[in-house]
């Protein structure tokens, strides 16, 4: 039930609320306009779909605590998701109601944070909010979200930057340089990456018992197929999706190449540091991938003077350039998903599955010949390339 009432110069609507007390909307002008919200309110209880108006008179900030601590993700993603609530949503709208935010508000930050961070910083960051007023929707604290999708005719000024990818004579010309900079066992996991698709994190936390050289295989462990490094600690879990978990097939040259590899050391893991620990993937960066992949011209007197290969490859480029070079040798859709772990939206595994043995073969013969190729054009003297021979 729902009335009005005068309240100095101004009217009210009150109204029953769920727990037995009384709610209130206040700053009507007239009675007219009062009885008016009065009887649009009773009409929504009546219809089921009423949201009490002082529900979005919760802070972001008090949503905020019991949204994080609701969040079912992998460990990695929630602690991504806390610091950017922390850092960047709480700062700006910790004591706006949820009620109180608008899209221009929105908008307004969002170009904001552009002047400071990267496209993909902002896009993740104004999701982040966008999920928790997406969750205060579902509770019935506000009746909509007002971040939403860019609308259909404007105009969009940003081009998309193209992902930066290395054909396989620089994919190996960055490994030499890798290795002359850190050693064999950083141009072995460059390699390793650029020859298999698989992810940081999988080759990091890849474990000798899943190596299977004998059968040309290794396993990426639905459970534990992936190291995390969260906070600066290390934690063994599962990959980055369901589909993540998979057996990717190598190439022949590559197993000898990973057995030499596996007797220089005796760690568990597959890929460890010169002192025989886990790898960071900034200090890998710092270290190795920029250098091996930009050159280092600009130091002075560096102990090795690298010449720029890929500008701006980065790790992650490896596994872009693996599924550059399948499409370019005709290795089809599904099986490129499988590979890479990818999920494909339209299901046509069976239509392939008669062809699976033929087209994995033709797969392997691709990225055996590009190594092939790519020792013969390497203009990279020794010692450069010891730690690849044979």
């Amino acid at each position: 039930m729902a009335w009005s009432e005068k309240r100095g110069k101004t009217w009210r609507v009150r109204y029953d609320k769920d727990d037995g007390t009384l709610g209130s909307v206040t700053g009507f002008a007239t009675k007219t306009a009062a009885d008016a919200y009065a009887d649009t309110l009773e009409t929504d209880q009546r219809r089921g779909n009423w949201i009490d108006p002082a529900a979005g008179r919760i802070t972001v900030a008090e949503w905020a605590g019991d949204w994080l601590d609701a969040l079912d993700l992998a460990r990695a993603t929630e602690t991504q998701y806390r610091s950017l609530v922390a850092n960047h949503v709480l700062p700006r709208w910790g004591e706006t109601s949820l009620g109180d935010i608008t899209g221009l508000a929105v908008a307004a930050w969002r170009k904001k944070l552009a002047a400071d961070y990267a496209p993909s910083t902002v896009v993740t960051i104004v999701k982040v909010l966008s999920m928790m007023l997406a969750d205060a929707v579902d509770d019935r604290l506000i009746p909509a979200n007002p971040i939403r999708p860019r609308r259909r005719g404007k105009r969009t000024r940003e081009k998309t930057r193209e992902r930066v990818w290395a054909t396989h004579q620089q994919a190996l010309r960055i490994a030499d340089n890798a290795a002359l900079l850190l050693g064999p066992w950083a141009g072995t996991l460059m390699v390793t990456a650029a020859w298999t698709g698989a992810r940081w994190g999988e080759l990091a936390g890849l474990q000798r018992h899943n190596t299977h050289l004998d059968d040309a295989r290794i396993v990426i462990d639905p459970d534990i197929g992936a190291l995390h490094e969260i906070s600066g600690q290390f934690d063994l879990g599962p990959p980055k999706t369901a589909e993540s978990a998979r057996t990717i097939t190598l190439p022949p040259f590559l197993v000898p190449l990973l057995r030499r590899h596996l007797d220089s050391h005796d760690h568990p893991h597959v890929f460890v540091t010169a002192e025989k620990e886990y790898l960071r993937r900034s200090n890998f960066s710092r270290r190795a991938m920029r250098p091996a992949a930009d050159g280092n011209r600009a130091r002075k007197d560096p102990p090795v003077r690298i010449e720029p290969v890929q500008p701006g490859l980065t790790f992650h480029g490896f596994r872009h350039s693996h599924k550059t070079w399948m499409i370019a040798d005709g290795v089809p859709e599904i099986a490129q998903a499988a590979r890479l772990g990818h999920t494909l939206e339209d299901k046509i595994q069976k239509v392939y599955s008669h062809i699976a043995v033929e087209v994995e073969h033709r797969l392997i013969t691709g990225l055996q010949d590009r190594w092939d190729k790519a020792v013969a054009d390497s203009p990279t003297p020794e010692p450069a390339t010891r730690w690849r021979s044979p």
